[in-house]
């Protein structure tokens, strides 16, 4: 079977080319173009670092509530793992804004 009997993928491609040929459309220029798609490309990694989080945090009160006499402990270990998580995102967000104001 190939991939092009399924409409589907085709249909991707076209859609994805076609904001590519709008952000061309807009700005004027397609380098201006692909650099804003890049920094929405570079703002994802805000999704990763609150599932990351998020994660934890669930796990933090797991293990608390199954053990609350280490809770100091594990509240200072989630909030360096936090933190840790938290810098991915920061980073994502500083190329999002050196890409759209630099570049």
């Amino acid at each position: 079977m190939s991939i092009f009997a399924n409409a589907s993928h085709l249909d991707a491609v076209t859609v994805f080319f076609g904001h590519i040929w709008n952000l061309f459309e807009v700005t004027g220029s397609i380098s201006d173009g692909l650099k804003f798609l890049g920094a929405g490309v570079a703002t994802i990694t805000c999704f990763g670092a609150g599932i990351g989080q998020g994660y934890a945090a669930g796990k933090a009160v797991e293990a608390v509530s199954r053990n609350p006499e280490v809770e100091s402990k594990i509240r200072s270990m989630f909030i360096i793992g936090a933190a840790i998580a938290e810098s991915g995102a920061i980073y994502g967000l500083v190329i999002s804004l050196i890409l759209i104001f630099v570049a």
